[in-house]
Parts: structure tokens; C-alpha cells; sequence
């Protein structure tokens, strides 16, 4: 069971309602059992652990998931993420630090982008090696080809992003795959809606996927996953 999770809201909300603790607040509040109340009740044997990497917390998940699966340490793995806004705390930070959208919609590779929107909620994928997949007659949504997980190391910034880092980091995900970065058609992007964010990651996806490919089949680049559901095309590399 592989749990991202970057916010601890609701447990820091119980902790701090002093009369109503009792034995039970300890797991109930603990981010880790975000994953650990899952295997308790669906009886789970094997890695569970929640994951805290902010934006990146579900994917980092889903990278440990795979990992998993090819070592060996489990035969089927849950993986997902999950983010709940019970207070207001950690909205009014990301306020004051300029990453969140006045009209609190994200506008990803936008000339409007000026931050992002917050969201909540849940969701929880089952993740098997293909073959048995294949093998059990189980409905395969997708592959999973490679991944690779990276940091920004030190920038201008805590939260500024590295655009050598990013670009390492695709080409890399793509050698673990074993894929040509020419022959990617698309690329669900981060998407920050941020005039510093976007421009560093449309180039290090355009540096790494779009380099060499002829003018009439550009990468199309897209953040669904943000609020706006922006998309666009990235020219050939170098310009």
C-alpha cells in the first residue's frame, strides 16, 4: 500500500482539540496511517508506507509502487494519493508566497498563469507486474514503461524549480523505459501556473522531448490534472 500524502490538516486538527483525545488520536492523526489503516483493514502483507513529497507525493508513490513490484516485495500493490483542506493554515502560506491564483483557478502555460488552485480529494489505482496481469484476465488501463524520481538540489529558492534538473530527470525517465523521447506524442505536465514554474518546465520537456522531431508532428503538452485543463503544442528543439 503506497499513499501519497503532503498535508496533515485534518490530523493537526484533531491534536489540537485537547478534549477530545483519547487512545485512538495517536493513528488516527499520524499521516503514516494513511496507508497503514488500508492494510490493517483489507488484511495487506508487504510494503505500506505513506509518502510525503508535496506536488509530487502520488507519483513518488506510484515510482515506489513499481520499484516494489520489480523487486519482488509484493505481487499486487495499491497505490494513490490523497489531499483533504480542513483548515486554512497552510492556503494562507502558499498566499503570502505568491503560489496561489487570485481567482483561485490554475492557468497552466498561460500569459494569465499567476499561481495555482487548490484541490481535494482521493483516488486509488491497483498496480501488477503486466504479465501477471495478463495472466489473472485482469482489464489493463495502462502501462507503466519506466520512472524516475529526482530534486531540484539547491536554487535560487526552496520552492524555485531547476531547469537542468528536470531535464536530467526526463531524460532519465525515458532511458529507464527504454523509450526514444522523439516518439513521445504527449506529456501530462506538472503544469504550476506560474510565471516562474512554467517557463522552466515547458523548456525542459521541449529540450528533452522535443528535440529532433520534424515540424509536422509536434509534442502536444497538457496539464489536465490542474484546474483549467490547459494544453498546448511545443515546437521542435532547438528552435
Amino acid at each position: 500500500m503506497f499513499v501519497g500524502i503532503g498535508s496533515d490538516d485534518y490530523g493537526r486538527r484533531m491534536l489540537e482539540d485537547l478534549p477530545t483525545i483519547e487512545a485512538w488520536t495517536g493513528i488516527g492523526s499520524a499521516m503514516c496511517a494513511a496507508a497503514n489503516r488500508i492494510s490493517y483493514a483489507l488484511d495487506l502483507h508487504g510494503p505500506s508506507l505513506a509518502v510525503d513529497t508535496a506536488c509530487s507525493a502520488s507519483l513518488v508513490a506510484t515510482h515506489l509502487a513499481t520499484q516494489s513490484l520489480r523487486d519482488g516485495d509484493c505481487t499486487v500493490a495499491l497505490f494513490g494519493g490523497v489531499n483533504l483542506i480542513v483548515s486554512p493554515g497552510l492556503t494562507l502560506t502558499l498566499d503570502a508566497a505568491g503560489a496561489t491564483a487570485a481567482n483561485g483557478r490554475c492557468k497552466p502555460f498561460d500569459e494569465a498563469a499567476d499561481g495555482y488552485g487548490r484541490g481535494e480529494g482521493g483516488g486509488v489505482l491497483v498496480l501488477k507486474r503486466l504479465a501477471d496481469a495478463r495472466r489473472d484476465g485482469d482489464r489493463v488501463l495502462a502501462v507503466i514503461r519506466g520512472s524516475a524520481i529526482s530534486q531540484d538540489g539547491r536554487t535560487n529558492g526552496i520552492m524555485a524549480p531547476n531547469g537542468e534538473a528536470q531535464r536530467d530527470l526526463l531524460g532519465e525517465a525515458a532511458r529507464r523505459a527504454g523509450v526514444e523521447p522523439a516518439s513521445v506524442d504527449y506529456v501530462e505536465a506538472h503544469g504550476t501556473g506560474t510565471p516562474l514554474g512554467d517557463p522552466l518546465e515547458a523548456n525542459a520537456i521541449s529540450a528533452v522531448y522535443g528535440r529532433g522531431r520534424p515540424a509536422e508532428a509536434p509534442l502536444l503538452l497538457g496539464s489536465v490534472s490542474r484546474t483549467s485543463g490547459t494544453w498546448g503544442r511545443v515546437p521542435g528543439w532547438p528552435p
